[in-house]
């Protein structure tokens, strides 16, 4: 193998090495979050904020008008870890060019996954999908959109059957 073969393998794992090693980085940046109040459940292990919720861990950011934070309890020298999130009311996640919004929104810390629900959508540049959920891998730049499905305890606010809604995409041409 000669010089530059060796240079242009190495090139190629250094890459690797850097753009495997960016979720992880992600994952364990710290997360910062604003709000109006605080408050601490410290025998439940979480934290609820209110109030204009702003939060960001690397590039993801999050707003919601409640936010509680589910932690690990510290034992044997382990140190407390964000579990999950769950966020009420005017949620809106954005991560680079993906943007998500719902009534609620559940973030599953290990699995780096997020469920938005209750009317949701995304847009990623010009293009819009609606569901009634949306799930979205944030490592992967992955998500699933899905309908509501009918059942017999189905109702809108006047008792009536609600129809169920289907996955709607509008895809703009470049």
């Amino acid at each position: 193998m000669n010089n530059k073969q060796l240079y242009t393998l190495l090139s190629m794992l250094i890459l690797f090495l850097l753009f495997c090693s960016i979720p992880l980085y992600a994952a364990s940046a710290p997360i910062t979050i604003e709000a109006d109040h605080m408050t601490s459940l410290e025998e439940d292990n979480n934290v609820l904020f209110s109030g204009n919720v702003d939060a960001a861990q690397g590039d993801v950011r999050i707003r919601a008008d409640k936010m509680t934070v589910y932690y690990t309890p510290a034992a044997d020298g382990k140190k407390q870890e964000v579990k999950r999130l769950k966020c009420t009311g005017n949620v809106e996640i954005t991560k680079d060019e993906w943007l998500g919004t719902g009534e609620t929104m559940n973030y599953l810390a290990k699995d780096r996954k997020v469920i938005l629900s209750g009317g949701a959508r995304a847009w990623q540049d010009k293009n819009l999908v609606t569901g009634e959920t949306i799930i979205y891998y944030l490592d992967e730049g992955r998500s699933e959109v899905v309908g509501s499905r009918p059942s017999a305890t189905m109702a809108g606010e006047s008792g009536k059957q609600k129809k169920p809604s289907r996955v709607k995409a509008t895809l703009s041409p470049q």
